[in-house]
């Protein structure tokens, strides 16, 4: 089996334990997924399976090696595919075979990942929560990085420096998450926390330890 799954991010709410603690949960799209392709150590070196998340309509304007590649195991193409390494025990696996919200149980651990929102260009504060200077009247120095570097020696910027540039947009996995509740007929699964990315967003759920 697939100790994972593909999915969407749908937005954050809230629920009430039976103790009445408010618990803030991201709700997730949690499949249905097919297996597209099986990697085996003897062919590739390694153990995975390539599996695609089946949405409501087939991606358009698909390459014909991609529709080559779905025809093998039956599936219109569709637009996220991920590959989740396979442990031990899941021979079995086979393109074709469905992967469902069903095998994750509350109080399971999951790790998710994805792409976080992308915030343009930015500066020292906004980007490394660097303090800034004194907000008083004349003193020039609100937001400014600093000194980068000094002047005599070594005469340059060391290489890794915090400084302004680009914010957001990178692959960031959000570990040991605590699933809720599911709900295998609309194929979601609520966990405890904030996950990367905006509303929409795909991700990858997969079992920690996995």
């Amino acid at each position: 089996m697939v100790n994972g799954i593909l999915g969407k991010k749908l937005g954050m709410s809230q629920i009430f334990r039976e103790d009445g603690e408010i618990v803030p949960v991201t709700v997730l799209q949690a499949g249905p997924c097919v297996v597209v392709q099986r990697k085996s150590a003897m062919k590739d070196g390694y153990e995975s399976a390539q599996i695609a998340l089946i949405e409501g309509r087939a991606k358009r304007h698909a390459t014909k090696p991609l529709k080559g590649h779905f025809a093998k195991s039956n599936v219109a193409p569709q637009r996220f595919i991920r590959e989740i390494r396979l442990q031990p025990g899941a021979e079995d696996t086979k393109p074709g075979d469905s992967v469902l919200v069903g095998q994750f149980q509350p109080k399971d651990r999951i790790n998710v990942t994805g792409v976080s929102k992308g915030r343009g260009f930015a500066g020292v504060v906004k980007r490394h929560h660097f303090h800034g200077g004194e907000k008083s009247h004349g003193s020039m120095f609100h937001r400014a990085p600093g000194s980068i570097g000094s002047s005599a020696y070594p005469s340059r910027v060391f290489r890794g420096m915090r400084a302004a540039g680009h914010m957001g947009a990178e692959r960031v996995t959000v570990k040991n998450l605590e699933v809720l509740r599911i709900n295998a007929d609309e194929n979601l699964l609520m966990v405890k926390g904030a996950v990367p990315g905006p509303n929409g967003g795909y991700l990858v759920i997969q079992k920690v330890g996995h």
